[in-house]
C-alpha cells in the first residue's frame, strides 16, 4: 500500500483532486481540503471511495498499512549490521493495539539499561499515527535503505558510534527479522496476563511478538530467544541490576549550532 500521509494528494469521485491535512492509521480517518475550500472535509479511507492521485484506489480495509514502525525499523538496523555498523541496537516496545508503544534507537555501547538519548532516535505511537515518519528527515513509506541514508545524514556523529563489532547481537537480530519480517515485529515488554501493566509479572520464557498492522493473524512461528544479556537483567519480571544513572537528552551536532 502506497503511504498515506499529510501531504498527500489524493482523488474524490465527487470533489476531484484534494491534499490530506491530518490522518490517523488506526481509524482511517482523515481531513483533506479540495480545491480552493477554506474548510476540510472528513472522510473515512474505508468507506469513500478515494483514490491516490495516479487513480489506485486506497484499500484501507483490505490492504492496512502499518500502525507501527517497528518492522520498518527493524529492516533498517539488519540491513545496516550486514553493513559493518553491529554496535546498533533497537529497543522496542510495541503494544497490540497500535496506540502505546515505543521504538528507541541507541549506538556504541550496549547497555540496556542507560540507553544514551540522541534526539531524533526514539518515537511513540503517539506521532507516527497521525504522521508517519520517524523524524530525521524520511519520508513517509521509505525504504530501509533511505532510511539509513536519512538517519545518517541527520546525525552524523551519532550514526558513526554505530561503526563496530557485534556479532552475537547482530546474529540474534537477523534470525529475529528473518523469523518475523515483514509482518510482525518484537517486543521488549511484557504484560500481565489480565492485559494491564504489571511490573511483577514473570517474564515470559520466549520473546513477544505483535502483528504491525490490522488484519494480520497471531504470530504462530517457533519462539524466539530474548537477546543476548537480556535475561540475566531480569528476576522474575523485576530489575536485577538498577540503573545508575539517567542519561541526557544529545542533540544532533546541526542542532548545536
Amino acid at each position: 500500500m502506497k503511504p498515506i500521509a499529510p501531504g498527500t494528494v489524493i482523488f474524490h469521485r465527487y470533489r476531484g483532486y484534494g491534499v490530506i491535512v491530518t490522518v490517523n492509521l488506526l481509524t482511517g480517518w482523515i481531513s483533506a481540503r479540495f480545491g480552493s475550500e477554506i474548510r476540510t472535509l472528513d472522510l473515512n479511507l474505508s468507506s469513500d471511495e478515494l483514490q491516490h492521485a495516479d487513480g489506485d484506489p486506497i484499500l484501507f480495509r483490505r490492504s492496512p498499512p502499518d500502525r507501527m514502525p517497528h518492522a520498518r525499523l527493524m529492516a533498517m538496523v539488519r540491513d545496516l549490521h550486514r553493513a559493518g555498523y553491529q554496535r546498533l541496537y533497537l529497543y522496542s516496545w510495541p503494544k497490540p493495539s497500535g496506540m502505546h508503544w515505543r521504538w528507541h534507537l541507541f549506538c556504541g555501547r550496549h547497555n540496556w539499561l542507560e540507553r544514551p538519548r540522541r534526539e531524533g532516535w526514539y518515537g511513540s505511537g503517539a506521532d507516527y499515527n497521525f504522521n508517519p515518519i520517524l523524524g530525521w528527515g524520511d519520508c513517509p513509506g521509505a525504504s530501509s535503505s533511505e532510511l539509513a541514508s536519512a538517519l545518517a545524514k541527520f546525525d552524523p556523529q551519532g550514526f558513526a558510534q554505530a561503526l563496530g563489532r557485534d556479532e552475537d547481537h547482530s546474529a540474534w537480530f537477523a534470525a529475529v527479522c528473518d523469523a518475523l519480517l515483514p509482518n510482525y515485529a518484537f517486543s521488549l515488554g511484557w504484560d500481565a496476563s489480565s492485559g494491564s501493566a504489571d511490573k511483577s509479572a514473570t517474564m515470559p520464557g520466549s520473546l513477544p511478538v505483535i502483528p504491525v498492522r490490522a488484519g494480520v493473524p497471531e504470530y504462530d512461528g517457533p519462539p524466539l530467544p530474548w537477546p543476548p544479556g537480556w535475561a540475566g537483567l531480569w528476576h522474575s519480571g523485576s530489575l536485577a541490576i538498577q540503573p545508575t544513572k539517567v542519561m541526557k537528552l544529545i542533540l544532533p551536532a546541526s542542532a548545536e549550532d
